[in-house]
C-alpha cells in the first residue's frame, strides 16, 4: 500500500510541476503577446505610413502679378500677367528608414525625423489666367507680345514659389504634418497599453533636446505582474 501511495504521491508532484512550468510559460507567452514592444510597434507604423507614399499636409493658393518690358526699334511694350496658383506642402514618406526613429525607453519617448518638407506645384489653371498690355506699335508689328508672356509666366511661377516658402505657410505646413505624424505613431502604442510622447522633427530642423524622464499616468501591470511571477 505504501509503495502505491508513493508512487501517486510522485504522479502528482510531477503533474504539479509540469502544470507549473506551463503556466510560468503561458504566462511569459501571454506577456509578449499582450505587451508587445514599442520599437517592433514604431516599425510596423513606420512601414504603415511608407506604404502612403506621401502626406499633403498642407494645399495652399496664391496670386502672382508680374510685369515685363521690352524695348525694340526706339520703342516699348509692356505686359502684365496675373497668375493664380495651387501649390501643395507635402512629406515623401518613402524618404523614412528605420535610424529615423529613436526610442527612449526610460522617457517613454519617440523621436521621428522626417525628410524635408517638399513644394510641389504651382498647378496653373489657363483659363483664370489674366494678361493685360499697354498697347503700343510694338506689340502689333512685333512678336514682342509672345516673348512679353513667356518672360511674365516664368516670373509667376518664380513669384508663387517665393510666396509658398514664406515663414508663415512653411511653418503651417510643418506643423499640420507634424500633428498627423505624431498621431500616426501615438495611436498604436496607446492601443497596446503605452503611454508614450512622440517628437517629430524635420531633418532641417534643429535637433531634439535630450528627453526628460517621464513618468505614465496610467500603465496596467503586465501578466507576471499579476500573477506574481516577475520576482
Amino acid at each position: 500500500m505504501r509503495p502505491l501511495l508513493k508512487g501517486l504521491l510522485g504522479v502528482l508532484l510531477a503533474f504539479a510541476l509540469i502544470a507549473g512550468g506551463l503556466a510560468l510559460f503561458g504566462a511569459r507567452l501571454a506577456h509578449r503577446v499582450w505587451s508587445p514592444d514599442p520599437e517592433t510597434i514604431a516599425s510596423a507604423s513606420l512601414e504603415g505610413l511608407k506604404a502612403e507614399n506621401r502626406l499633403t499636409a498642407l494645399v495652399a493658393n496664391y496670386v502672382a502679378v508680374v510685369t515685363s518690358t521690352q524695348q525694340r526699334f526706339g520703342l516699348s511694350a509692356q505686359r502684365t500677367l496675373i497668375m493664380p496658383g495651387r501649390v501643395r506642402y507635402e512629406v515623401d514618406f518613402g524618404r523614412l528608414k528605420t535610424g529615423d526613429l529613436v526610442w527612449h525607453k526610460d522617457a517613454h519617448t519617440l523621436d521621428v525625423v522626417l525628410p524635408p518638407l517638399m513644394l510641389e506645384g504651382p498647378d496653373v489653371d489657363p483659363a483664370r489666367m489674366r494678361a493685360y498690355d499697354g498697347g503700343g506699335l510694338l506689340l502689333h508689328f512685333t512678336d514682342s507680345g509672345e516673348a512679353l508672356d513667356g518672360a511674365n509666366r516664368k516670373a509667376a511661377q518664380a513669384e508663387l514659389l517665393r510666396q509658398a516658402r514664406e515663414p508663415v505657410p512653411m511653418n503651417i505646413a510643418r506643423d499640420a504634418a507634424r500633428r498627423a505624424v505624431e498621431q500616426s505613431f501615438a495611436l498604436p502604442l496607446k492601443a497596446a497599453g503605452l503611454d508614450p510622447h512622440v517628437r517629430v522633427r524635420f531633418a532641417d530642423e534643429p535637433d531634439f533636446p535630450k528627453p526628460s524622464s517621464f513618468v505614465p499616468m496610467d500603465h496596467s501591470r503586465s501578466v507576471a505582474e499579476v500573477l506574481g511571477l516577475s520576482r
